[in-house]
């Protein structure tokens, strides 16, 4: 599986935000993972049909981190600072009504 850099991760989450039409990246949350499937169609409930979603992995969870901080900067919601060494998994998706943050 392609890694990423936290630099590409952020371009590609922010071309990703801007072409579904959303205006604002509060509309969003960002966060890591060890377990893209667990974390993001579960726990946070995101639909993979009626949902708009992008992950990434990073090449370390050092990029992870940077890309997701980047992210909560430029005013995506999450809370920041979990996971452990093996979050390499960086995600995003649109708050909707059927999400959980």
């Amino acid at each position: 599986m392609q890694t990423y850099t936290a630099t590409q991760i952020v371009a590609d989450i922010n071309s990703h935000i801007v072409k579904s039409g959303s205006r604002y990246y509060n509309e969003w949350y960002c966060g890591i993972t060890n377990d893209i499937n667990q974390r993001l169609f579960s726990d946070h409930n995101v639909s993979r049909q009626n949902d708009k979603w992008i992950w990434f992995k990073a090449g370390s969870d050092d990029e992870s981190r940077q890309a997701e901080a980047t992210m909560h900067e430029k005013g995506c919601k999450g809370a920041g600072g979990g996971g452990d060494e093996s979050s390499v998994f960086v995600y995003a998706y649109k708050i909707s009504q059927t999400t959980t943050e």
